[in-house]
C-alpha cells in the first residue's frame, strides 16, 4: 500500500529505492516534481524489499566497505584491513576493483554474445540428447522385463521339475507301503495266510494234509520272521527332497544393472602432488583383475570452451605427467581396463600447478657453510642444525654482551632474471629457521660477520639494524625471509597490515613454496597443500639474487624433490 497516502491508504504503483517508501500514481508525483532533484530518484515496481545505498560491513557494522580484498575477493573497510582477518592480504581501492571487475564482466558478456551460435547449436544437441536419453530409458525397461521373464521361466522350469520328481518319489513310496500293508492284513484270523491255514487244519486225510501242510508250514515260518522283525518297507522323510535355495536367493538380492566386472580406480589424493611435475598416484581395489589404466587430465579454464581430456595409457598404478602450464587448475582422473571391458572414471582430482616453473638448486657447501654447526647430506639437499657442545660454549659470550647468530647456508645457483618458483619442508621439531631470498651484496655483508657471534645491535636474522626495522620495513630491501619454527609460520611487519603476533602466526604447512618474479621485483611465499599465497612483498633485484636459509638451534630443511620417472621407482623401492 501507498506509504504517505492519508487513510484509507491507496495500492501502491511503483516504489522508490532512494526514499525506500512506495507510492501511489498521484503521490508519486506529489513527492517526485518535474525539474527536482527527487525526480531523479531510481524507482522500481512495488516492493517492501529496499537494499541500503551504502553497503556496510558485516564484521564491522559500522563500518563502509572502501577496499576489495583481492585474496578473498570481497570487499571490505579499512578496520578488515589494518586489525581483521585480511590484514596479510592485498587489497586494492574500491573504484579500481570497480573497474577491473566491470571490464572482466564485460568481456564474459561479449564472449557470450559472441557465442550465441554455438549456444544454439549446444541447445540443439541437448535436444537430441534427451530425446536419445528418452528412447534408451524405454529400451532399458524392455530388456529388464526379458531379463526377468527369462527367470521367471527358468524358476517354473526347475519348479515343475522338482514337484515331478517328489510325486514320483511319494508314488513309489505309498505303493510299497500298500503291499507290505496287504502282507500284514493275511496274518489277521479269518483272512489271508492264516484263514487259509485254518482251513487246512481241518484236513483228515492225512497224506493230502501232510502234502499241504509242508509248504503252508514254510509260508507262517516266513510270515513270522517279518512279523518279529518288522520295519517300514519305504521312509516317511523327504529330507533329501529339500529344495536349497540360500545361495540363488542371496545372488538375487544382489542382482542389480549389468557391471563391466572391472572396479572403479580410486586417486589417492595423499599421495599425489604437483610441482615442476604432476605426480598422480591411485588404488585399485581389485588389483589383479585390470590389465591397464588410462589417465585423462586437462586443464581447467573457465574463460574458454571445455578443454577436451588428454589420455595415457599407464600399466601400473602411477603417472608423471610434465608440460603442464605453470598457475593453472588441472583436473585428474582415472579409469581400469580388463580386456575390452573398461570401468566408470574415478572421482576428479583438481591440482593447481606453481605460479613459475620450478627452480632447480642444492645447497652451496662452500660459500658461508658452517660445518660445525651445519649437517649437509651428500646430495645437498638437506641440512640440518647441530645444536651441540659448540653452540653452548657460545652460549657463555652472553656474559660479555654477545650472542649467538643464526647459521646461514645459500643455494649454488643465482638468479638474474625471470619468474622462478622452489619449494622446502622444514622439519616439525626445528626451533628457529628463516627462508626466503637475498641479494648477493646483502649476503656478503651477512658472511662477512663472525660465525659465532655479533654485535647485539646488529641482527643477523633480519639482515639490517634491529634499531632501523620499523623505519625501513616500507622500503624495498635487497632480502625477504620469514621465519618459521614450533611448527608454526611468523609473517614479517609490514605497514598495511596489523601487527599483532596473532595476526602474523599461521600454521606451518607441510610443504612452503617461494616465489621470485625477478623482472618485478616481487616475493611471494605459498603454502604448497593448497598452492596458497601466505605472504608477498616488493623486495630489491638490482644484484644476483640467492635463495636463503638460517637455521638456529635443532632444525632441519629439506629441499622438495623434483618429480621425475625415476622418483617413481624410488617411491615403490622404499
Amino acid at each position: 500500500m501507498c506509504d504517505l497516502c492519508k487513510p484509507p491508504p491507496q495500492e501502491s504503483t511503483k516504489s522508490c529505492m532512494d526514499c525506500s517508501a512506495s507510492y501511489c500514481n498521484e503521490c508519486f508525483k506529489i513527492y517526485h516534481p518535474w525539474g527536482t532533484v527527487k525526480a531523479q530518484h531510481e524507482y522500481v515496481g512495488p516492493t517492501t524489499n529496499f537494499r541500503p545505498k551504502i553497503l556496510m560491513c558485516p564484521e564491522h557494522e559500522t563500518e563502509r566497505i572502501n577496499m576489495y580484498c583481492e585474496l578473498c575477493r570481497r570487499p571490505v573497510c579499512h578496520l578488515c584491513k589494518l586489525g581483521g582477518n585480511h590484514s596479510n592480504h592485498r587489497v586494492t581501492t574500491m573504484s579500481s576493483a570497480y573497474k577491473t571487475l566491470k571490464e572482466k564482466l564485460s568481456k564474459d558478456i561479449d564472449y557470450l554474445i559472441g557465442k550465441e551460435s554455438q549456444v544454439k547449436s549446444q541447445i540443439s544437441e541437448l535436444n537430441l540428447l534427451m530425446k536419445e536419453t528418452e528412447c534408451n530409458g524405454e529400451r532399458a525397461k524392455e530388456d529388464a522385463i526379458i531379463h526377468f521373464e527369462k527367470l521367471f521361466e527358468i524358476l517354473e522350469d526347475r519348479k515343475s521339475s522338482v514337484l515331478k520328481a517328489i510325486d514320483a518319489s511319494k508314488k513309489l513310496r505309498l505303493d510299497k507301503f500298500q503291499t507290505q500293508m496287504e502282507e500284514h492284513q493275511g496274518l489277521l484270523e479269518n483272512s489271508g495266510l492264516v484263514g487259509y491255514a485254518q482251513e487246512v487244519l481241518k484236513e483228515t486225510d492225512q497224506s493230502c494234509f501232510v502234502q499241504t501242510a509242508k509248504q503252508l508250514h514254510v509260508r507262517i515260518q516266513k510270515a513270522t520272521e517279518s512279523l518279529k522283525s518288522f520295519r517300514p518297507a519305504a521312509q516317511t522323510s523327504f529330507e533329501d527332497y529339500v529344495v536349497n535355495t540360500s545361495k540363488q536367493t542371496e545372488l538375487l538380492g544382489e542382482l542389480s544393472f549389468f557391471s563391466s566386472g572391472v572396479d572403479v580406480p580410486e586417486i589417492n589424493e595423499e599421495q599425489s602432488k604437483v610441482y615442476n611435475n604432476a605426480l598422480i598416484n591411485w588404488h585399485h581395489p581389485e588389483k589383479d583383475k585390470a590389465d591397464s589404466y588410462v589417465l585423462e587430465y586437462r586443464k581447467i579454464n573457465r574463460d574458454e570452451e571445455m578443454l577436451s581430456w588428454n589420455e595415457i595409457e599407464v600399466s601400473g598404478t602411477s603417472k608423471v605427467i610434465s608440460d603442464l602450464e605453470s598457475n593453472c587448475n588441472y583436473a585428474f582422473r582415472v579409469r581400469a581396463y580388463k580386456g575390452s571391458i573398461c570401468s566408470p572414471c574415478s572421482r576428479e582430482l583438481i591440482l593447481h600447478t606453481p605460479p613459475a616453473p620450478v627452480f632447480s638448486f642444492l645447497f652451496d657447501e662452500k660459500c658461508g657453510y658452517n660445518n660445525e654447526h651445519l649437517l649437509l647430506n651428500l646430495k645437498r639437499d638437506r641440512v640440518e642444525s647441530r645444536a651441540g657442545f659448540n653452540l653452548l660454549l657460545a652460549a657463555e659470550r652472553i656474559q660479555v654482551g654477545y650472542y649467538t647468530s643464526l647459521d646461514y647456508i645459500i643455494g649454488d645457483v643465482g638468479i638474474t632474471k625471470g619468474k622462478h618458483f622452489w619449494a622446502f619442508r622444514v622439519e616439525p621439531y626445528s626451533y628457529l629457521v628463516k627462508a626466503g631470498v637475498a641479494s648477493s651484496d646483502k649476503l656478503q655483508e651477512w658472511l662477512r660477520s663472525p660465525r659465532d657471534a655479533v654485535s647485539p645491535r646488529y641482527e643477523q636474522d633480519s639482515g639490517h639494524d634491529s634499531g632501523s626495522e620499523d623505519a625501513c620495513v616500507d622500503s624495498s630491501q635487497p632480502f625477504t625471509l620469514v621465519t618459521i619454527g614450533m611448527k608454526k609460520v611468523f609473517i614479517p611487519k609490514s605497514p598495511t597490515s596489523s601487527n599483532e603476533p596473532e595476526n602474523r602466526v599461521l600454521p606451518m604447512p607441510t610443504s612452503i613454496g617461494v616465489f621470485l618474479d625477478y623482472d618485478k621485483g616481487k616475493v611471494a611465499f605459498y603454502d604448497m597443500d593448497h598452492m596458497k599465497c601466505l605472504y608477498e612483498r616488493q623486495v630489491d633485484c638490482s644484484h644476483t639474487m640467492y635463495p636463503a636459509f638460517a637455521l638456529m638451534g635443532s632444525g632441519g630443511i629439506q629441499l622438495e624433490e623434483s618429480i621425475t620417472a625415476k622418483y617413481l621407482e624410488y617411491q615403490e623401492n622404499m
